[in-house]
């Protein structure tokens, strides 16, 4: 019996000595072998991180205007979980009571816990837990409603709204002067459940301007570990082109929660301030772009076009300093984007006609087979070589080189062409940027298409401008070669990268990608492509009082993909001019598709001729450009 007993204590003794060396184990484990994952687990329970978004930086035209900037705006969210914790709603209702105590804004916070805590624990013992959750709910609606300028009604209403979500959002897109005053609120009375999360959204200052250049922003979900946040990023346009620069560098703050879930002040060194992104400055001028819209927008009303587009560049930087679209679309509101959004100067491809002559007549004046005084028979206007048969749509007899480019002959280009050869016309070609993209800073850009072929009729044709595929802009960056002296330029958007103190960190030089032509070869095609704006030229309409132009005209057939065949009566007319034409300070193309006025005849030099001459007398100006020739009385009073 005695044994028995004894037997039963000492198993007792050892299953509680058991007990004890397994919870030592455990100490030890907890507190030496794993203490810093469990710190971490720790840590994390009781930390909570609000991400705080980088600025983006600002878009600045050439003339620091003001293209686009954020606004902060913020969203406040409902946490159901803090709104329904009766020990939370505890808190709120004895920080009200207190709060009206005087002297109490004098204390210090640790004897505000210190008179807090006991009333806290007396409204917890004495309280129904639903009658606190829902009293804490009307003290915070009767302190946020005011601030949010709504009803009580209406605010619990949207409170009510989603009994089964924990995490809410209950007003979107505060401004700055509301989200304030709702913080303070909250702040001020110690309210429970709510919370503001702030966001930056882009607004532009002209969003019909330049849509397709400048681009736009999306909000998109950034995951960082265990939390998310909402960030803008750029998603077209120089907008995404730049974002490396555009986008700041997020910050974040951690708050720090007691067991009860209450907040503790964090310590400075646990907030990460955000850093704003670079400021940009585009060599787009916002009045050249707001000419060239107007005046293609106005171009394509009159003559019943369904799309066009105009570039202006600067022929000696590369600058772009204009690129209008029609269609178009709003940038703050992204009205039509499905629809409009190509841009029909970067992705969308044509043949170019007759603007592409330039190409030929450079290359042989470059190799010295040609001056523009040089004779061509043209045959009277039809050409006929084994199965090679070519038109001219007037009978030309004898032209010399500077008048096959100002009437636009089709076999005087070809017999020009010819004499470079089949090779060396394809290598100018080439060498002028056709075929290759351009590298403009802006996506989804084309790189058109041209063949090199030893077919006579596929050659004859790419002379004057079919079976090869351009863009408009490659056609203004050749152009701007031949403005410049033979340089071809990458054409350029970013002109400098400016600190937030409107400090200069990095300005853009021109980039040239090759010497296509001699300067001597350029000048002398240029003092070719002055015929074409005369009364004896193709683009007389073109014409821009007070100044020399040089341009050329371009009137292509439009291809049917289900016939394979060119339509007779549907076009893309286009005219490439510069101005003066001695030393051009810009070049402007004008591209018209598919035209269906039956008010003048559809050509290159009737339709986009007339719209060049309106943008580019308004942009000289604008430019303060010295007249080169004579004004006509009846223009200059005007």
């Amino acid at each position: 019996m005695i044994r028995s007993f004894h037997s039963r204590c000492t198993l007792l003794f050892l299953l509680i000595i058991a007990g004890f060396s397994a919870l030592a184990l455990r100490l030890m484990d907890i507190q030496y072998f794993n203490r810093k994952c469990y710190q971490e687990a720790a840590k994390n329970f009781n930390t909570t991180k609000t991400y705080l978004p980088g600025g983006r930086g600002h878009i600045l035209d050439c003339n620091d205007e003001l293209i686009a900037r954020s606004v902060t705006l913020a969203k406040l969210r409902v946490d159901r979980y803090a709104l329904n914790n009766p020990e939370l709603a505890a808190f709120a209702i004895a920080w009200d009571e207190l709060s009206v105590e005087p002297g109490w804004a004098n204390l210090t916070d640790q004897a505000k816990r210190h008179k807090l805590r006991p009333l806290v624990k007396k409204i917890l013992r004495t309280e129904e837990e639903d009658f606190l959750i829902q009293k804490h709910l009307a003290y915070a609606i009767g302190h946020l409603a005011p601030a949010l300028r709504l009803k009580r009604e209406e605010l619990r209403a949207r409170i009510e709204k989603n009994p089964k979500s924990m995490w809410f959002v209950i007003e979107r897109n505060m401004e700055e002067e509301i989200f304030d005053r709702v913080q303070s609120v909250i702040d001020d009375h110690k309210i429970q459940g709510f919370s503001i999360e702030k966001s930056a959204r882009r607004r532009y200052a002209s969003p019909e301007l330049a849509s397709h250049v400048v681009g736009y922003t999306i909000i998109k979900e950034i995951t960082q570990g265990n939390y998310s946040y909402d960030k803008e990023v750029g998603a077209f346009g120089v907008e995404k082109a730049l974002e490396p620069i555009l986008a700041g560098k997020d910050g974040h703050r951690t708050s720090v929660t007691n067991a009860r879930g209450l907040l503790i002040t964090p310590e400075p060194s646990v907030t990460l301030p955000p850093r704003s992104g670079m400021n940009v400055q585009l060599t787009l001028d916002m009045e050249i772009q707001n000419i060239i819209q107007e005046e293609l927008i106005a171009g394509i009303r009159e003559h019943e076009a369904p799309r066009g587009c105009v570039i202006v560049m600067d022929p000696h930087t590369g600058g772009i300093l204009g690129m209008a679209n029609y269609p178009s679309f709003h940038l703050n509101t992204l009205d039509q984007i499905a629809t409009n959004g190509i841009n029909f100067a970067t992705q969308m491809v044509y043949e170019p006609g007759s603007t592409f002559k330039a190409i030929a007549a450079a290359g042989a004046l470059n190799e010295k087979l040609i001056t523009p005084n040089t004779p061509i028979y043209c045959h009277n206007g039809f050409y006929k070589q084994g199965t090679l048969e070519l038109k001219d749509h007037h009978p030309y007899g004898s032209l010399s080189a500077e008048w096959v480019v100002g009437k636009s002959s089709n076999i005087g280009i070809y017999k020009i062409a010819s004499q470079l050869g089949m090779q060396r016309f394809y290598d100018y070609v080439r060498a002028f940027g056709f075929g290759a993209k351009t590298d403009v800073p802006l996506s989804g850009e084309v790189k058109g298409y041209f063949r090199e072929t030893d077919n006579p009729t596929t050659f004859s044709s790419m002379t004057f401008g079919y079976a090869v595929n351009v863009t408009p802009l490659q056609v203004a960056c050749a152009y701007s070669a031949i403005a410049n002296g033979g340089k071809l330029l990458k054409p350029q958007l970013l002109q400098a990268v400016i600190a937030n103190d409107g400090t200069p960190i990095d300005r853009m030089e021109p980039e040239v990608v090759r010497q296509v032509i001699s300067a001597d070869a350029a000048s002398k095609l240029r003092q070719c492509m002055t015929s074409v704006v005369t009364k004896e030229g193709t683009a007389f309409q073109a014409a821009v009082p007070g100044y020399q132009v040089a341009g050329k005209t371009g009137t292509a057939q439009k291809y049917n993909v289900e016939t394979k065949k060119y339509f007779k009566t549907r076009y893309t007319v286009s005219f490439a001019g510069m101005l003066p034409a001695k030393d051009p300070a810009f070049v402007c193309v004008v591209v018209i598709d598919d035209p269906q006025t039956t008010k003048v005849s559809r050509y290159g030099g009737t339709i986009a001729g007339p719209i060049f001459a309106k943008a580019a007398e308004r942009i000289a100006r604008h430019m303060h450009l010295t007249p080169t020739e004579p004004i006509p009385t009846s223009v200059a009073n005007q």
